[in-house]
């Protein structure tokens, strides 16, 4: 008599018999991908948040325990039937980035063959922070990471780790610059101090940290600077230019400011590739103004970082080398399953403060035999191998393949900018430095551009047309709201972009005239 709980759906993903029990679930899951799909028929549901979400409810409320015998066994052919419809109403209710009018965000369609390799990934589900846990993938991200160093330009005694994203690695980078450079000025090693020592730190009476970022500076640097105990009011917010680049200048004459002031300079975080505009700090003048100061240089090239892939854009990361730590996001451009961010320092030994000795996890014994743990690298102790999908990938294009997709995402940022050029309705903020641009839709009364740019976006969204993206320039008053492509995906054709941006001037007449 067959057990029972080796039948769908209590079969499990891994073992021997594992692909066999995946194989006609998976069917089911591509199946309801179509489907769903093909019932949404654009890049995102038509209606409203309220209407989804009422049919969110109600299929979950559907599932809950009906499916399930009395006596708590699995009914084999109701796994199937819940993951069918949860999948297809899934798919229904997702913003879909491999659509051409899906443009909004630093959200990529992933490769079929990362996510496949992501399935992998999946089913034997490693965890990274033990070697007993995760043999291969240790190898794996140990050597994915060596690799991600060269490609930055960092010496062979680099490190680093994958992490959630950037808000993440952005975290860790400020975190190594509090405890090397406060650690530096007091002797100690700062990380260890507790919260009393780093409020005494941050204090009138103590050294008064600051970190130094430019106004279009992802907002992560100011929540990382208050959970590390320095307080958001620590972090200076540097002036950028019109395209949003940090002025060095003003960096120069802010932190001489700080250092008059008997303030401590710890970060200089600079951006390659902001989220709004693509634009790149002048990271080799940053580098140099945060050696004069001794501070440490963060990089935070969530986005801009994929420029290294590409021989036309790679010079704009010139100087990232210089940085004492960088970011990078392979899930925004370079097509791969969230998450995949990626954190690197440039000296091992910064790393110091986060060195850990668990003994169920890495006793000292086991390392020293050549079992090596990641522990000491990543701030969680749980982990996925999400390295695996990414050196799959690598060896799949090669840089050469991955740099021209970057290069199709740039052309199409360059054709977006000259359709928005040509259009009478349309301004143009500022020509793309990478695969994004600014631009706002022109009323006939320029006293409803906020307003009309706003509402034009939620239009499109509750007839499920399109999905832009809408920000606001640095400054105060109105007049600021802009409307954003974000382009990441190299299969999408100039046409339909043109397309595009045409019904975004539509939506725009149309709200005019709802006024």
């Amino acid at each position: 008599m067959s057990d029972p709980l080796r039948m769908l759906p209590a079969a499990l993903a891994g073992g021997a018999g594992g692909a066999e029990a995946l194989e006609p679930l998976l069917r089911i899951v591509l199946d309801a991908l179509v489907s769903g799909a093909a019932r949404r028929g654009g890049p995102v549901p038509a209606g409203s948040p309220e209407d989804l979400a009422a049919e969110v409810a109600r299929a979950l409320s559907g599932t809950g325990g009906a499916r399930h015998t009395s006596d708590g066994g699995g009914d084999p052919g109701g796994g199937g039937d819940v993951l069918r419809d949860l999948t297809a109403l899934l798919a229904y209710g997702s913003a879909d980035p491999a659509d051409p009018w899906c443009s909004a965000h630093l959200h990529c369609p992933p490769l079929a063959v990362a996510v496949a390799a992501d399935l992998a990934v999946s089913a034997l589900n490693p965890s990274m922070d033990s070697w007993d846990q995760a043999p291969a993938a240790t190898s794996v991200e140990t050597l994915l990471l060596k690799e991600l160093g060269e490609l930055v330009g960092y010496p062979s005694d680099a490190t680093g780790v994958l992490t959630s994203g950037g808000t993440e690695s952005n975290l860790m980078g400020l975190m190594l610059a509090r405890d090397r450079v406060l650690g530096r000025a007091t002797g100690s090693q700062v990380g260890l101090t507790g919260l009393t020592g780093l409020t005494e730190l941050a204090g009138p009476a103590g050294l008064r940290p600051r970190i130094f970022a430019s106004e279009a500076a992802h907002f992560s640097v100011q929540r990382s600077a208050a959970l590390l105990g320095l307080g958001e009011q620590a972090v200076v917010p540097v002036p950028v230019d019109h395209e949003l680049r940090m002025d060095p200048r003003a960096l120069g004459d802010a932190l001489k400011r700080s250092v008059s002031a008997g303030e401590t300079p710890v970060a200089v975080v600079a951006t390659a590739g902001t989220t709004d505009t693509g634009a790149v700090d002048p990271l080799p003048a940053c580098a140099a103004l945060a050696a004069e100061h001794c501070a440490w240089l963060h990089v935070d090239a969530a986005y801009g970082g994929a420029a290294l892939l590409s021989d036309r854009l790679a010079p704009l990361m010139d100087g990232i080398a210089l940085a004492d730590s960088v970011s990078l996001d392979w899930h925004k451009l370079g097509w791969q399953p969230i998450a995949a961010g990626v954190f690197l320092v440039r000296r091992a030994e910064t790393y110091a403060s986060l060195a850990r000795r668990a003994a169920y996890l890495n006793p000292a014994d086991d390392e020293e035999a050549g079992y090596g743990s990641l522990l000491g690298l990543s701030l969680r102790t749980t982990r996925r191998a999400d390295a695996f999908p990414l050196a799959v990938t690598l060896r799949t294009l090669g840089r050469e393949g991955l740099g021209r997709l970057v290069d199709a995402c740039h052309d199409l940022a360059r054709a977006g900018a000259a359709t928005v050029r040509a259009h009478p309705r349309l301004e143009l903020h500022a020509e793309p430095v990478l695969t994004a641009f600014l631009f706002r839709y022109l009323p006939a009364d320029s006293a409803w551009s906020d307003e009309v740019n706003a509402g034009l976006r939620r239009r499109l969204l509750r007839e499920g047309r399109a999905v832009i993206g809408r920000t606001e320039l640095p400054g105060e008053g109105p007049g600021r709201v802009r409307l954003k492509l974000t382009l990441l995906n190299p299969h999408t054709t100039s046409a339909e972009v043109e397309r595009l941006l045409h019904a975004v001037a539509a939506a725009g007449e149309a709200e005019e005239e709802a006024r």
